[in-house]
């Protein structure tokens, strides 16, 4: 996986600065008011690349003072030899040496981008916010089925009493603010989904929006593993939590695509 990183960043950059040969030789070759083309060539370069990599302008200082003035020329020698400095970067990946480095680039990689791994409360979901300790609330993009927190109806018996009816929760966390169903941890008060706030932290630190579309990839993923789900979660597919059949019909080429596309 670090080989196809290191891969795709070469040729993100190889591009980039393809584009930047191609951008400055067009700028400045009908630059009829300037007679340091060569130097007006390494300025817009250095620019074109200014977002992209730390190239100072002083350490190309010594092309001016080669016998080149044909921009033409100039654009197609480093061209040529860009091509050539890639190809032999790539060959290098494949004989790399990480056991050279103090540290694996890797677990550096993996610290820097750790992000925040707080879980909803209800489906298990890590938060997608990018910074550990961030300002405001966890939240995300989509949440999960509720079964794979291990989440069952509750049944109301006679007048004053709920029963587990260990039926598994389908339904996703955006889904159930916008509907009047109600929850409880462990044996705390019933609480509308609506006012999940009510019920402190960690579930009142949460941003959860009214949403009822949800991801192709967790139908599928209940369908296909339902058998093992109901194992782990001592709880069926059943009733209330009955899986539709529309889920089944779901392949995963289909699920996986939909990922793809995100």
């Amino acid at each position: 996986m670090l080989k196809k990183f290191l891969d795709s960043s070469l040729n993100r950059l190889y591009r980039s600065i393809l584009s930047a040969v191609s951008l400055s030789t067009q700028i400045v070759k009908d630059r009829e008011d300037r007679e340091d083309k060569i130097s007006l060539w390494l300025d817009e370069f250095c620019r074109e690349l200014a977002e992209v990599i730390n190239l100072p302008r002083s350490d190309l200082k010594a092309i001016e003072h080669q016998e080149v003035t044909d921009i033409e020329f100039l654009s197609s020698v480093m061209a040529e030899g860009l091509a050539a400095v890639k190809d032999r970067i790539k060959a290098e990946f494949t004989d790399a040496d990480l056991s050279s480095f103090s540290r694996q680039p890797h677990t550096i990689l993996a610290e820097h981008f750790s992000g925040c791994w707080e879980q909803c409360p209800f489906c298990g979901a890590v938060c997608t916010n990018t910074m550990r300790d961030h300002d405001g609330d966890h939240q995300l993009v989509f949440h999960r089925p509720q079964a794979l927190r291990e989440f069952t109806w509750y049944k109301p018996f006679l007048f004053f009493w709920m029963y587990n009816s260990h039926e598994l929760v389908i339904d996703i966390c955006s889904s159930s603010v916008a509907s009047n169903c109600k929850f409880r941890f462990r044996n705390g008060p019933w609480i509308p989904f609506r006012k999940y706030r009510d019920a402190g932290p960690p579930v009142s630190n949460w941003r959860i929006l009214p949403d009822s579309s949800m991801q192709a990839y967790w139908k599928w993923f209940v369908s296909r593993f339902r058998t093992e789900l109901e194992a782990f979660c001592n709880g069926k597919f059943q009733g209330r939590g009955v899986i539709p059949e529309a889920w089944q019909r779901i392949t995963k080429q289909e699920a996986l695509s939909e990922l793809d596309r995100l």
